[in-house]
């Protein structure tokens, strides 16, 4: 009979705090419209897990068996990449290659915040984990965190999907910050080359090569980002292509999303880890947008035709959110100023640089832990 009313005798503070949050993430998601695709599945997960003796993430919950078989193997961020690259259009980024740059300069968030965890007291894996919240990409968050600190991966995974749908929050302020009105009304007529058919199927070919001979860890996120867009682009498997970007998208993300919610207990989350990890996370995307735009300006000290700074900060993997901002700062400063097309090859090659970096420093900080080493700097706490 004790066991009929475990849910109430058994309840907590903690768990009733969990419930706030949860709430809180769907009411976001509903009345807000951020992200409503993974944050009210993540609220609803972190309910379900926070009911005392809950037989949705017990030994053989549901959710429990979703963690195990669709997390910590990767299939859902893999699948996830899958429908991302079906997605993605990479002309504007073939039509001006260079705009690779932008995509790795955006990047910086992710070295600034994996030095800034460390010297926080975080062990060197959990470290990398926190710091690849600055990639702006949920999916290569999750692996990394998987791998490396299984046991944030549900606080690293709240606060990196948190903060990309406060990205038109978040950047603009920084943009601001760092630019003048005259430098966000530089226009960049877009001269488009025609892509031929051959190119944009030999693309994701050659990037995964590439990229998978470098960093050969980030393979399977990157291979399945490219056969996506390999599907896209191929010109045979229309029907695949459409379900990629949406059945399997939709289906995917809601299942990443509560099962994710369901490793948020009181007991791993409430704590000063969670904290900091959630203020890291807002430094990471804060320092990922100051990178593109610092790179940006440091490229106009030099080219003839000058570019507008804010198509650095489109550098994050938030694809496609954050080229739009990018896009309607510039209307808001000169109404006939069209970026997009750039901030677009921008945010695209920030999908890529991400996944690349943050599989580089998996494999660094994985090869570091086995033989021992750490990054030399000061602990300023413990």
């Amino acid at each position: 009979m004790s066991e009929l009313f475990e849910g109430i005798t058994s309840l907590t503070w903690g768990n009733i705090s969990m419930f706030g949050i949860g709430l809180a993430l769907i009411w976001a998601a509903i009345k807000k419209q951020y992200e409503p695709m993974l944050l009210l599945p993540i609220g609803f997960g972190i309910i379900l897990a926070n009911f005392p003796g809950s037989a949705a993430v017990g030994e053989h919950g549901v959710l429990t068996y979703l963690m195990q078989h669709g997390i910590s193997n990767e299939l859902f961020p893999v699948l996830i990449f899958v429908s991302i690259g079906a997605m993605m259009d990479f002309g504007p980024l073939l039509s001006r290659p260079s705009m690779i740059c932008y995509g790795f300069a955006a990047q910086f968030g992710i070295i600034v915040t994996m030095v800034i965890a460390r010297m926080l007291g975080f062990d060197l894996g959990a470290a990398t984990a926190i710091g690849n919240i600055g990639a702006a990409d949920g999916p290569m968050a999750i692996v990394v965190s998987a791998r490396l600190a299984p046991e944030l991966l549900g606080p690293i995974s709240v606060a990196a999907y948190s903060y990309m749908a406060l990205v038109p929050l978040i950047q603009p302020p920084v943009i601001k910050l760092l630019t003048t009105k005259h430098e966000r009304r530089i226009r960049m007529p877009y001269r488009g080359a025609n892509i031929s058919r051959t190119t944009r199927i030999v693309f994701p070919i050659l990037i995964t090569i590439i990229s998978c001979l470098i960093a050969p860890m980030c393979a399977a996120l990157i291979g399945m980002l490219m056969f996506g867009n390999l599907i896209r682009e191929c010109g045979v498997l229309e029907k695949l292509s459409k379900a990629a970007q949406n059945e399997l998208a939709s289906l995917v993300t809601l299942l990443l999303g509560i099962t994710i919610g369901s490793t948020m207990t009181a007991e791993r989350f409430m704590t000063r880890d969670t904290l900091l990890i959630m203020l890291m996370g807002l430094v990471a995307f804060v320092f990922d947008t100051a990178g593109g735009v610092l790179y940006a300006k440091c490229v106009n000290l030099f080219a003839k035709e000058k570019v507008n700074p804010m198509i650095g900060a489109a550098g994050i993997s938030a694809f496609p959110m954050s080229a739009r901002v990018i896009q309607k700062m510039a209307q808001d400063d000169d109404p006939a100023n069209i970026i997009l097309p750039y901030s677009i090859a921008s945010n695209v090659s920030g999908q890529i640089g991400s996944v690349f970096v943050g599989g580089l420093l998996l494999a660094v900080a994985t090869w570091m832990i086995a033989n021992g080493m750490d990054l030399p700097v000061p602990v300023l706490l413990k």
